[in-house]
């Protein structure tokens, strides 16, 4: 697996990971009919203007690291409820 390969399925990196999973898989159980899996784009979009947002607020606030960390992922979304 390439080194790019790696940090996409890395979940400190990629807080999307099973949202990425689940339309993959849609994708494949459907023949890559993309009309089929609208719900799960919406959700990995969704997915990922969350976690940006989050990032953007944590860097203009001088937080580092920018992107929290899985365990710190998983409080924030326990505390907000899954807001996608």
């Amino acid at each position: 697996m390439s080194r790019h390969a790696k940090k996409l399925r890395d979940h400190d990196t990629n807080p999307c990971v099973a949202e990425t999973d689940a339309t993959t898989k849609c994708m494949n159980d459907n023949n890559y009919n993309k009309d089929l899996c609208t719900d799960y784009f919406l959700m990995y979009k969704n997915c990922r203007r969350f976690w940006h947002e989050i990032m953007m607020q944590r860097k203009r606030s001088g937080v580092k690291p920018e992107m929290p960390s899985a365990e710190e992922r998983k409080k924030i979304l326990e505390s907000v409820g899954k807001p996608y």
